[in-house]
């Protein structure tokens, strides 16, 4: 990465971390993008070029993220069983977020309007982890792998879904992990 970049991603991430410290204080709705700018010292402008809406400040994956995850899934093993290299796949994303999720999912349940927007976080990844799935199988094996795939989707969302507002995030993870566990196909693929 250049100079150029690498000051564009300091950029980026100035403003994400304003973003998260307001609306983390001052909530949603009574956060502006003018105050997120000024907090990370950028100009209203500046701000859009690298967030189209304040939702996006808290909701887009870091630039450098996805060739994380990417660099997660192709790292797998090609012989592990799909359900063990999904299970630690969908564990390390969700680690990934330890600092996002808990202040996504208040923000969520305090504005109907950034849960609206929120609805498709993490569309990206979940697009990608298709593509990785699909492309360790044979089209033969296609029912088997979607159902494993869609089994540990529906595992994440069973986790998120139970995880009490009190409750920390490392308890999400461990929710997650259970959830994954009791979900484990008796046939591995």
């Amino acid at each position: 990465m250049n100079l150029r970049e690498r000051k564009k991603l300091a950029t980026w991430r100035a403003v994400r971390n304003a973003a998260m410290e307001l609306l983390a204080e001052q909530g949603y709705d009574a956060t502006t993008v003018e105050q997120i700018a000024a907090a990370a010292n950028v100009s209203r402008a500046t701000f859009f070029n690298y967030f189209a809406s304040k939702e996006a400040a808290v909701l887009d994956p870091d630039p450098e993220e996805r060739q994380e995850w990417q660099d997660a899934m192709h790292e797998r093993p090609a012989d592990e069983p799909l359900w063990d290299a999904l299970t630690a796949i969908l564990t390390g994303w969700c680690t990934s977020l330890r600092e996002r999720m808990p202040l996504q999912r208040r923000l969520k349940a305090e504005s109907p309007a950034f849960a609206q927007t929120a609805q498709s976080f993490g569309e990206q990844f979940f697009a990608d982890l298709r593509e990785w799935v699909f492309s360790r199988t044979t089209q033969s094996d296609r029912l088997t792998v979607t159902l494993q795939l869609n089994i540990a989707l529906a595992a994440i969302n069973t986790a998120y879904q139970t995880w009490p507002e009190d409750e920390a995030f490392d308890g999400f993870l461990q929710r997650l992990e259970r959830c994954l566990l009791q979900a484990r196909p008796s046939v591995q693929y």
